[in-house]
């Protein structure tokens, strides 16, 4: 049995991905969020800063992974394709990356996946499959795979994956150099794993909060049992945060670098999304606000009077899905 630990990323691999995947990614802006409903909130004392990974390609901070992946793909694998499963931004990545390098994508996604997303995909030039649901979309993504011979690239799971997420926590300290601590959304894992591992491994001191939806709290399980474990179903309007279970290189990744994890519910979601809108001016689909959920509720005395970096992972969301989400938005207490 192998052992995942022995590919976990060092600095100088994870320089190295950086440096490979030049301008098919940007490097995304940091800023200090300040806000008086913030400052009620949180305290004066707190400094929010915001990693803006929205401002990604494609919206979401899924290009990293999936082209450290796809860039390692020979001239035969190329030519026949790439195909992946995905409740929409990774699909949107690769179906980005596909075309950026010169491939063809074949793209599975849950029959209720945001259509802003499906489109995308679409445009992108994929061919995108609809199906029931995440358990499906796996199953049919491996079929593919082995029918079609098209290189899998998957959503979450795999060192490679994890040395292209671990660019976002290396940026993120080269741009804020009095951190104490980050939070990082989890759905698969792969985005906390490596960008865990990035921080740790350049700064051991500042902590590392995952954190999920009350309804995909999959990571939260696997760390109880001691092993990667799954869901019957995704319960939460997080649907990008929607993994039906955890994978073991990224379960051990978060569980030698993460210090802590902690959930959130739909409410808190959507109370997050509205006062991003409102005061940081951003529209960001449910998951990109999980961060700033899990720093007003269960870090909000935990982290007070510290530096923390909130991951505003991704924005892929229809209008009319967003303002329905506002709308019912509960407004935040301080």
């Amino acid at each position: 049995m192998s052992d995942p630990e022995a590919d976990f990323p060092s600095l100088a691999t994870i320089r190295e991905t950086r440096a490979r995947l030049g301008d098919f990614i940007v490097t995304t802006s940091v800023r200090t969020w300040t806000d008086p409903v913030l400052e009620r909130s949180v305290g004066r004392d707190t400094k929010l800063v915001l990693k803006q990974e929205l401002f990604q390609r494609t919206g979401s901070f899924k290009p990293r992974g999936a082209l450290s992946v796809m860039l390692d793909l020979d001239k035969a694998a190329l030519a026949r394709g790439v195909t992946a499963m995905s409740g929409g931004n990774h699909a949107l990545a690769v179906a980005y990356a596909a075309r950026a390098i010169g491939t063809s994508a074949k793209v599975v996604m849950p029959a209720k996946a945001n259509p802003l997303r499906v489109r995308g995909c679409r445009e992108y030039g994929a061919q995108v499959v609809l199906v029931e649901d995440i358990h499906a979309a796996f199953e049919r993504a491996r079929r593919i795979e082995l029918e079609e011979g098209r290189a899998l690239v998957h959503a979450f799971e795999g060192p490679k994956t994890a040395l292209g997420t671990a660019t976002l926590g290396l940026e993120l300290l080269e741009q804020v150099a009095d951190l104490d601590a980050v939070i990082v959304p989890i759905g698969g894992g792969g985005l906390c794993a490596g960008t865990a591992a990035a921080v740790k491994l350049s700064r051991p001191d500042v902590r590392v909060f995952g954190v999920e939806p009350e309804g995909a709290n999959t990571m939260q399980r696997s760390f109880e049992a001691g092993t990667p474990q799954g869901i019957d179903a995704v319960r939460t309007i997080a649907d990008s945060l929607g993994a039906p279970y955890a994978l073991p290189y990224s379960f051990a990744l978060c569980r030698r670098y993460v210090d802590e994890l902690v959930t959130v519910d739909d409410a808190a979601l959507r109370s997050a999304m509205k006062l991003l809108f409102q005061s940081a001016k951003l529209a960001v689909e449910p998951a990109g606000a999980a961060a700033t959920a899990a720093l007003l509720g269960p870090l909000r005395e935990r982290l007070r009077g510290s530096t923390v970096a909130l991951i505003v992972c991704g924005a892929n969301i229809d209008a009319e899905t967003f303002s329905a989400h506002l709308a019912g938005a509960p407004d935040l207490e301080a």
